[in-house]
């Protein structure tokens, strides 16, 4: 493929989809990283797009979202795996909170049989997903509806979590780093979900490998609120998303890699057990492997 019909294609998906990473252009265009990231600078020259830490977005790409139909195919073989990660952090009887996001949405759909469980959620997908599960409790926020991703915003949904308290909260972004924690491109839909964490005892990110590195307007978690980042396998391939991961794990965030099924293990990696070959946090408790990243 010559350079002007890679770039080209390159500038679509961007139009697209708002932001795509590095290693998504090179999958599609079949060719190296270095390549991409020289297609990128040029077309940034161009002022046709611009470059963020591990992938591109539009002009003005902090504040633009891409729409639910778009996400839907962004990483989905990814999402998957995050999803089977999570759902393994939640036990029958719990109450949690699960924020809006196609991934947050998979891990819905995973915990439909978990018996006596409470969701609440600002999402109608995660309700949605959840609304023939006889043994679930779906709470839903009030608010306003924002179509973009099908998730209620605003005040009301905001003070109809005051005085509630969950023990964990599954929430994504568009884009998470070591120094700013997990973000968002939307002023409402951030506002949310910092109502939503705050109602948590422990907030578990679920972020796959395209939006680390990645720094978008609207703070939602500060990294010293992150109690978990699962995240999927490919996220380690690229050296900046992995320096991300290491930051990351130096800041006191457990990282999880959901691997896929067929390098999957089955021993979970919350709740206390070492696995062959990691050695405990200090103090005991949760497990790590090695830079505090544990695989699965």
């Amino acid at each position: 493929m010559f350079a002007a019909e890679r770039r080209q294609l390159i500038l679509e998906m961007v139009r697209a989809n708002g932001a795509v990473s590095l290693r998504e252009l090179a999958r599609v265009v079949q060719t190296s990283e270095v390549t991409v990231r020289r297609d990128v600078r040029a077309l940034e020259a161009e002022g046709l797009l611009d470059r963020r830490h591990g992938g591109a977005v539009l002009p003005g790409g902090l504040s633009r979202e891409p729409g639910y139909p778009q996400k839907t195919h962004l990483a989905a073989a990814e999402k998957s795996a995050i999803a089977d990660y999570a759902a393994t952090m939640v036990a029958e009887g719990d109450a949690i909170v699960v924020g809006a996001g196609t991934t947050t949405q998979e891990l819905a759909r995973r915990l439909a049989r978990v018996a006596g469980l409470t969701v609440v959620t600002n999402s109608l997908l995660v309700a949605q997903a959840l609304a023939h599960a006889n043994r679930v409790e779906v709470v839903m926020t009030g608010g306003t509806l924002r179509g973009s991703n099908y998730a209620l915003v605003g005040s009301g949904a905001e003070q109809s979590l005051t005085g509630l308290r969950v023990s964990r909260a599954f929430v994504s972004g568009s884009g998470l780093t070591a120094e700013r924690g997990l973000s968002t491109t939307n002023m409402l839909s951030a506002s949310v979900d910092r109502a939503l964490v705050g109602a948590a005892a422990e907030v578990v990110v679920l972020a796959d490998h395209s939006k680390l590195g990645s720094d978008t307007m609207f703070q939602t978690v500060a990294t010293e609120n992150i109690a978990c980042l699962v995240t999927d396998e490919q996220s380690g391939l690229s050296e900046e998303a992995s320096r991300e991961l290491d930051a990351l794990a130096d800041h006191g965030v457990q990282v999880c890699v959901a691997q896929s099924s067929a390098a999957a293990t089955s021993a979970p990696a919350i709740g206390g057990v070492a696995f062959p070959g990691q050695r405990r946090s200090p103090g005991g408790g949760v497990p790590v492997a090695g830079r505090g990243i544990v695989r699965r």
